[in-house]
């Protein structure tokens, strides 16, 4: 990856702590940070930073947010004796004061300050700040939830006013709401803040109404606050992949930002005693991959909560890992989002759905009330009458994330003689004469010319390549070819014989593919044509028809949010296959976002197959391969009514087997109903994704 990620700490935030009996502040102590950049160091992710000194944000930019009698007040502590400080402290919610809070907090908000400036000036790509105390819950002249200054609401106001932003994403993972970032841009166009947070119908601390689903922005800012709240815990990874691909980037896409700022809190991961939730600490992995191709890959995180120093580590690691380019782990343990989760999915799309183009499609608000709610409600009066609220919380027990091991080569490339090699690739040839019963296969299946050696070379080096790939050696590759479509049908055959799990073929274009054999257990097929296709076949045979293909961006974005990346995590293939065909007329910067974005999939081994014709695509695509962000597609219009239509009644159709396509707590029976008796055996997945520019 061009640049660098940021790395952004300094042991002073831990000279803070409670110095006295408080049980709702006991979990915030300094080591959440040390054991955080411990966990770094020892990994050597540390190592692999660019390390940026913090600085002190003063008071303009402190009053970027804050009142200045609250700054004011906040000032005196420093000389406050303990008595003092408790008294002072009794004015705010769930939060304590200590001598040297104060010069903490100027330190983590001008962390803050000082990561988005590296990033705004291209010293970094991008990068993570460590800080302590954290910020989403302080407001304008009050204090709250052990956040003094609101850091990364005063880096949005700072990079504004600095950069001459237009538009900020501000993603809050936090399991808590951050009602002071909300407060501060609720009337803000210019800022889009997302949050997803534990809620149980205001059960769950902060007790707010306005964190509910229906808080949309006020005036201007109407549908630019994003609230989904979970209404029970034990939210797994699948939940929260659903609410990323079904609501934050369909409507991120859209927004297109200027910068992503993240407020990390990782009390939204397993054993958190606050969140209570079960997913795991590879899910951050795969959340900051899906951010990185916005902004141009300027993406920004700033440690909020966590409260499991085990998880908390685990977490942070996944992240900066995947911040510096690290191919994304397996994604764990997913399965159907759970129906409160979708309920809540359900109620923030049709709250949004006329703010936003992309979510006109979204199912209307249930007529009567929240089954989970009502369900919540009797478990707790049943809870109640059995005397068990102060029953203690089981100790959950996780392994640990599997070692992210970074292939030897990032980017292989397979190509012509006269063709350069572009720069951070290798170019690859097979060093080894191919197996006898190998090239016999080839001639038989692909070579009716027996002089054809150049031909034969290319694809023993796509057979090659792929063994590679299978033992890791190589992590992504690219190979310019003569015949597509031969090529394709030959990797296909040999992975899906080679392959110890199952195959993602994601075709572009609108030349006639023969489809992949399938009977072998390996081959799912999903196709987006720009021209009717064949009715379905099976479960795993899924024809989609883009009216104008990628004339219509917008159509064909959220065909890959909305319907791709969800088969895609759910399918969980060993190997991407990304072809794209003669005349495809694909946007050189759509094909990129594509091609960012799958690599999120088998843990980036991804092999793209293009025509030789295409050799001006070959660096662009190389780049995405890389790692480098794809750019920015600018504010999506509308997609087409019909596409839309067609994506919709396609979606409802596939739900019944396919989990993740799931946004509503009951779908449709009637369209489950026109689903064809499906044969299970197959197992790979070929889209066909066609586009006429």
């Amino acid at each position: 990856m061009k640049m660098g990620t940021a790395l952004i700490y300094d042991e002073e935030m831990t000279k803070y702590k409670l110095l006295w009996v408080d049980p709702v502040c006991k979990i915030e102590v300094p080591e959440r940070l040390t054991v955080s950049h411990e966990a770094l160091m020892e990994t050597g992710l540390a190592d692999r930073c660019v390390s940026v000194p913090v600085r002190e944000a003063t008071d303009a930019d402190i009053l970027l947010v804050h009142s200045e009698e609250y700054l004011e007040a906040v000032k005196r502590t420093p000389y406050m004796t303990l008595e003092d400080l408790k008294e002072f402290t009794l004015q705010y919610g769930d939060v304590y004061f200590h001598p040297n809070i104060y010069h903490c907090a100027k330190l983590a908000a001008g962390a803050a300050l000082q990561l988005v400036d590296s990033v705004m000036t291209g010293k970094v790509r991008n990068g993570m700040a460590l800080v302590r105390p954290p910020g989403h819950h302080s407001m304008r002249s009050a204090a709250n939830g052990f956040c003094v200054f609101n850091n990364v609401a005063i880096a949005a106001r700072y990079a504004k006013q600095k950069y001459g932003l237009e538009r900020v994403l501000i993603v809050d993972w936090d399991v808590h709401h951050g009602q002071g970032v909300q407060y501060c841009f609720e009337e803000d166009p210019s800022v889009l803040y997302f949050s997803w947070h534990r809620y149980e119908h205001q059960k769950f601390w902060p007790h707010l109404q306005e964190s509910d689903y229906d808080s949309v922005g006020k005036d201007k800012g109407a549908g630019f606050n994003v609230n989904v709240p979970w209404n029970k815990v034990g939210m797994k990874n699948s939940d929260y992949l659903s609410v990323f691909c079904h609501v934050l980037l369909p409507v991120t896409y859209e927004f297109c930002p200027d910068l992503v700022l993240v407020c990390a809190g990782f009390d939204s991961a397993i054993g958190d005693p606050e969140g209570e939730m079960c997913a795991s600490p590879d899910v951050f992995a795969h959340l900051t991959h899906l951010l990185m191709n916005l902004a141009g890959g300027k993406v920004c995180a700033v440690l909020e909560g966590g409260y499991n120093l085990t998880s908390l580590p685990q977490s942070v690691c996944q992240t900066v890992h995947t911040l510096l380019g690290d191919p994304a782990p397996p994604p764990a343990n997913l399965d159907s989002p759970c129906e409160s989760a979708l309920e809540s999915l359900h109620c923030v799309r049709a709250a949004h759905k006329k703010y936003w183009s992309c979510l006109k499609h979204a199912a209307e608000l249930p007529t009567s009330e929240i089954s989970t709610k009502r369900i919540k409600l009797a478990e707790e009066e049943e809870r109640s009458e059995k005397g068990e609220e102060g029953k203690s919380v089981k100790e959950q027990v996780w392994p640990e994330p599997p070692k992210r091991v970074t292939p030897p080569i990032r980017t292989a490339v397979v190509l012509p003689d006269g063709v350069a090699c572009p720069d951070g690739c290798e170019r690859f040839s097979s060093s080894e004469d191919p197996d006898a019963g190998i090239v016999s296969k080839l001639r038989e299946n692909f070579l009716k010319d027996a002089d054809d050696g150049a031909a034969l070379t290319t694809l023993s080096s796509l057979i090659a390549l792929i063994e590679k790939m299978e033992k890791n050696e190589i992590c992504s590759g690219l190979a310019l070819v003569r015949d597509v479509s031969m090529a394709m049908m030959c990797a296909v055959q040999h992975a899906a014989a080679a392959l110890s799990r199952r195959l993602l073929v994601v075709c572009v274009g609108d030349v006639g593919v023969p489809s992949p054999d399938t009977e072998d257990g390996k081959t799912l097929v999903v196709q987006f044509s720009s021209k009717e296709s064949e009715k379905q076949k099976c479960k795993y045979s899924i024809p989609v028809c883009l009216k104008k293909g990628c004339s219509d961006v917008s159509g064909f974005m959220q065909a890959v949010l909305g319907l791709l990346l969800p088969l895609g995590y759910e399918y969980d293939p060993s190997l991407v296959l990304l072809v794209r065909m003669p005349d495809s007329g694909l946007c050189e910067s759509v094909w990129q976002q594509l091609t960012g974005l799958l690599q999120a999939l088998a843990q980036g081994h991804t092999l793209v197959l293009m025509q030789e014709g295409e050799k001006a695509c070959v660096a662009p695509t190389a780049s995405s391969l890389l790692g480098d962000a794809a750019p920015s597609l600018g504010q999506l219009r509308a997609p087409l009514p019909e596409d839309v239509e067609a994506l919709e009644r396609l979606r409802l159709r596939l739900q019944a087997d396919w989990k993740l396509l799931r946004t509503t707590g009951e779908f449709t029976t009637a369209a489950s109903q026109e689903n064809t008796t499906y044969n299970d055996n197959y197992s790979a997945i070929l889209i066909r994704i066609s586009v006429s520019c």
